[in-house]
């Protein structure tokens, strides 16, 4: 794709108010659970650590280019960090934390490894626990039904947009299901690395394309998945 043909496409997307952060469906509605506050870590002096810009830089991933983050553009509190696991749930579940927008992948020996996510409109709809069905490197991603009624233009993603980095699923996408079905509620990249730790986007729980790839690493299909609404239990 030549960059005239690439930079019309985005701000197609963006025009649409989709952006990098819609999903391929709305979620379902859940319950709520009860909020416990987490206590943010202070901004770094003098600029972000070695080990996370080395963390953030630039990758080529599939053949795909991710860009750097700018670190200077996300709240510190949400770069990848292990920390003590305050899930209490066994090794190998995932946690997602909507109040707060953190993701937690449980380690052995009381630690966790955290993300900062963004949450989107439907990332608020369902909650419980489910497991990680099915892992798609740079999916595809197709703009349901109901949105193209909305908006046509869109019809020329009806049988999916080609996956990149523009693509509002980012490099990875981890899809919930709930007893054999579809909760239509996803994990996924995005490259609007600025919308971490926010709400109020379409979509339901994006990570920074480089934190994505790192929970896609990390987790098998088939591993255990608990969404709270309300934040931790105390």
């Amino acid at each position: 794709m030549n960059n005239s043909a690439h930079f019309s496409r985005r701000r197609l997307l963006l025009g649409f108010g989709i952006g990098a952060t819609a999903l391929a469906a709305g979620c379902t509605s859940g319950s709520r659970a009860r909020i416990a506050s987490v206590a943010p870590y202070p901004a770094p002096q003098g600029g972000a650590p070695a080990r996370y810009r080395a963390m953030y830089d630039a990758v080529v991933d599939e053949g795909y280019r991710i860009p750097a983050i700018d670190l200077s553009r996300v709240d510190p509190i949400y770069y990848r960090q292990e920390v003590a696991d305050p899930t209490g749930e066994k090794p190998g579940t995932v946690v997602v934390d909507t109040a707060n927008k953190f993701a937690y992948v449980v380690e052995p020996g009381g630690r966790a490894m955290r993300y900062g996510v963004g949450v989107g409109r439907e990332g608020f709809g369902w909650s419980g626990r489910a497991k990680i069905q099915w892992k798609k490197k740079w999916p595809t991603w197709t703009p349901p039904k109901e949105m193209i009624a909305r908006k046509p233009e869109l019809a020329q993603y009806a049988d999916g947009m080609e996956p990149g980095i523009d693509n509002p699923l980012g490099a990875r996408a981890l899809y919930l299901f709930q007893n054999g079905k579809d909760t239509l509620y996803r994990l996924h990249g995005s490259p609007e690395y600025w919308t971490i730790g926010t709400s109020g986007s379409s979509g339901c729980i994006r990570f920074m394309n480089q934190d994505i790839i790192d929970l896609y690493n990390r987790v098998p299909s088939g591993s255990p998945v608990l969404v709270r609404q309300g934040g931790l239990v105390a």
